[in-house]
């Protein structure tokens, strides 16, 4: 494979041109399934089709986010806009949660009043072949997320996912309802999907809530973070690191600290080390963005001074309330 055939591979693997192919591969596993539900009369599969269309409304909508997170940051928005990956995870999961509630009465509809099931051979072959198409594509975009950390893209992939294993439930449901005879397998099928999905969906939402309240970094990365400074202390005498924090944007991840050198060092020597440990925390962690503030040993800077004379009070106030 030359370069070119694998930058035009790569490109393809990108967040916007994965989006772009599930809203296409929804539009198509709405046609098979909704034409499988037709041929059959499967509430299940009726299920499986209205999912579908949940599907594709967040494709079309985490496209449109990732589109907004890759603007660059403005007067406005001056860290920027990959926050914007959350709100697409959050309205998958409210969208995934309302597709649960309608496929739920669906079911108990047809539970309470079976009705025979037609021609399964093509209703069958069409739900799976739409459930290759998106296990497939689902495969791909899990990948290309970790590789982009794209929340969206991730959230999208295992909304897919979801939907392979809804398929799957109900092809055994229906199997389960033309070996046995009993109609009430294929809704009670239905509603064990139903509650699936709505498990999912909550958990998206849940994502989406940690995401967009500044989650810090998962524990890897801070560990990878930590040992790097810890590596630094060791090796440059009188150099020390506090107040460390971070987060997760999207994509890009933060992490904010303090650096305390020596006061008889100069400026140039501080920024110089500086430097070099952006550039050492960049490679340990791809798309990380490190601010750094230099401060002399022993000193802190005026809102941590402040802060610790309000948690000095409000302990000598919890203190007079204890002896009162």
């Amino acid at each position: 494979m030359s370069k070119s055939d694998v930058s035009t591979y790569s490109q393809w693997l990108q967040p916007h041109n994965l989006l772009r192919l599930s809203v296409v591969v929804a539009l198509l596993t709405i046609v098979l399934k909704t034409l499988a539900w037709w041929l059959t009369g499967s509430v299940g599969l009726l299920s499986d089709a209205l999912e579908s269309f949940v599907n594709l409304a967040g494709a079309m909508f985490a496209l449109t986010m990732v589109t907004v997170a890759k603007r660059p940051a403005d007067t406005e928005h001056p860290y920027g806009h990959y926050k914007a990956e959350y709100f697409s995870a959050g309205f998958e999961g409210v969208l995934v949660i309302g597709a649960s509630l309608a496929i739920a009465w669906a079911a108990l509809s047809r539970l309470w009043n079976p009705q025979p099931l037609e021609q399964l051979s093509w209703g069958l072959m069409l739900s799976l072949l739409s459930t290759v198409f998106n296990g497939l594509l689902a495969w791909v975009m899990l990948r290309s997320s970790r590789k982009y950390r794209s929340m969206a893209l991730e959230g999208d992939a295992r909304h897919l996912l979801t939907d392979v294993w809804t398929s799957v439930g109900v092809v055994v449901g229906l199997l389960a309802a033309a070996l046995t005879g009993w109609l009430w397998v294929d809704a009670l099928v239905a509603l064990a999907v139903a509650v699936h999905i709505c498990v999912q969906g909550v958990q998206l939402v849940w994502q989406s809530s940690q995401g967009l309240m500044d989650q810090a970094l998962d524990a890897p990365q801070r560990l990878k973070i930590d040992t790097l400074l810890d590596g630094y202390v060791k090796s440059n005498e009188g150099v020390n690191f506090d107040n460390i924090s971070s987060r997760q944007a999207g994509e890009r991840s933060f992490v904010d600290f303090h650096m305390h050198v020596p006061g008889q060092w100069s400026v140039q020597r501080a920024a110089q080390l500086r430097s070099e440990i952006e550039a050492a925390l960049l490679r340990a962690i791809p798309g990380l963005y490190a601010r750094i503030e230099l401060l002399p040993m022993g000193m802190n800077t005026v809102s941590e001074v402040a802060d610790g004379e309000q948690g000095g009070e409000a302990q000598g106030a919890a203190k007079e309330g204890l002896s009162t």
